[in-house]
């Protein structure tokens, strides 16, 4: 039972609200006001839920105000930076959802390659600007994800293996904990905070600014896109899979099952053929980069080749299209695999020939190089020993076809389980609401320091729309 009780509305004629709208800077959206079904929507069509009120910030301060109205007033509440995430964190029913997303400021500082990010900025916010200086940040690799939620979940870039995951990148974060309070934490300052929240997801409170280190990337990278005919599927992964035991720490790489997008830039006469696609970057120079990618594309005859030398704003919106917001029914699981013998390659290949619809897609993305040189103790993350993450994205229009498709990724899961430790990469993650089985498995030893430090800065449980820690005294 959860130490704050919930209200299940809010008085919206009430002498608090009117209190905290004279404190508030922002906008104060409610269910009658003619933006609000817009207001509400997420990137995952799936999600349907009506908030009582939405509270739009503009600075810091707003943020705080936000928190101790919900507070003082026992409610339920929801934190939206970008919107992306596929299990929805970012709205409730009923409850206050505090939006950050016109905070959006990016300040690089390209003597010292870092940069300020405020909470609720996007991945295509940070990239545009630190490529004006030649650098880049690892975050993520769909433009329009925001930077807070995929940050605090671990984050996994395009260079994942030259410099490590997101949370590797962080150097300190101003955050708003459940009691009001702006705290800055840093390897300095706060040090317990900072190692939780570096892979512990939004339990600990609200992230209102990142800083960064950056690195040299761009402006131009070679990338690898090589598109074969699912048909060689089992060919290709075998190849890719020793492929990656043996490549520099500047080629971070993936193969995605999938079927041809129905997009203008794809041939029609493609649309909806099933695909295995094998996809890298280079984060180095452009020509080791297609020395180094070049056996990418000679597993078999492709159907198509897209590798080229592309801009690397242009490699962090290429997917962009194809996951339009609000615009597909999605429920998502994944796993981390320590390795993927050659008996579980066609297992796989043989449940990616069953995917529910074409707009489906597994993916697995080559971990290891600079992640998995970082302690598993360093950072609240965990074990990174782990080869590989494979993600069952499961994707479709109808929602006639929600409990099969649903059913369908459980099961391809249950049977995934088997082939790992039951870490869960959360950021790919629909069930939220899980065992603390899931959580223990995927923190590992690091589980009961997560509980301990959760105790202390948010022991009512305050924000617990995640994969929710809970403080000592609800386990």
């Amino acid at each position: 039972m959860d130490n704050i009780k919930t209200k299940q509305t809010i008085e919206l004629s009430g002498t608090a609200l009117d209190e905290f709208s004279n404190h508030f800077s922002g906008s104060l959206i409610r269910k009658d006001d003619p933006s609000y079904h817009a207001d509400r929507q997420l990137w995952n069509r799936m999600i349907d839920k009506k908030p009582a009120l939405i509270a739009r910030c503009r600075d810091v301060s707003d943020v705080i105000h936000a928190v101790n109205f919900a507070r003082e007033n026992h409610l339920l509440v929801a934190v939206r930076g970008g919107g992306h995430n596929v299990a929805g964190n970012a709205m409730n029913d009923d409850g206050i959802v505090i939006d950050l997303s016109q905070m959006r400021t990016v300040r690089v500082d390209p003597e010292n390659k870092t940069a300020n990010v405020q909470g609720g900025a996007t991945w295509a916010d940070v990239d545009q600007e630190t490529q004006a200086f030649g650098l880049a940040c690892a975050g993520g690799i769909v433009s329009e994800t925001g930077v807070a939620g995929l940050t605090l979940g671990g984050g996994f870039s395009w260079f994942r293996r030259k410099a490590g995951m997101s949370i590797d990148n962080l150097i300190g974060a101003e955050m708003v904990l459940a009691d009001g309070r702006s705290v800055y934490a840093s390897e300095k300052e706060n040090r317990d905070l900072f190692w939780a929240i570096r892979g512990g997801g939004g339990n600990f409170g609200i992230v209102t600014s990142f800083d960064f280190k950056l690195q040299e990337i761009g402006p131009e990278v070679m990338f690898a896109a090589c598109i074969y005919p699912r048909a060689e599927a089992e060919r290709i992964l075998k190849f890719w899979v020793e492929y990656t035991r043996h490549i520099p720490d500047e080629v971070t790489s993936d193969c995605v099952n999938w079927s041809v997008p129905e997009h203008e830039s794809f041939p029609p006469e493609l649309h909806n053929q099933p695909i295995t696609v094998l996809s890298a970057m280079y984060a180095g120079p452009t020509e080791k980069g297609r020395e180094a990618l070049q056996p990418l594309r000679e597993v078999a005859t492709p159907l198509l080749d897209l590798s080229n030398v592309y801009p690397y704003l242009g490699v962090q919106k290429m997917f962009d299209p194809f996951l339009e917001k609000n615009k597909l029914y999605s429920y998502w699981k994944c796993l981390f695999l320590e390795d993927i013998p050659e008996s579980l390659q066609k297992r796989i290949v043989e449940r990616v020939n069953e995917l529910p619809a074409p707009q489906s897609l597994v993916s697995i993305r080559n971990l290891q190089g600079a992640i998995s040189r970082v302690p598993a103790e360093a950072t609240a993350f965990g074990d990174r020993s782990a080869r590989f993450l494979l993600s069952i994205d499961t994707m479709w229009l109808d929602p006639e076809q929600n409990e099969a498709n649903i059913q369908w990724t459980r099961d391809f899961w249950n049977e995934m389980r088997q082939h790992s430790h039951g870490q869960v990469y959360f950021n790919f993650n629909s069930d939220m609401n899980g065992t603390s089985d899931m959580l223990k498995d995927s923190y590992g030893r690091n589980y009961e320091k997560l509980v301990e430090i959760k105790t202390k800065y948010d022991p009512d449980n305050f924000f617990r729309l995640n994969a929710n820690i809970k403080p000592r005294l609800e386990i």
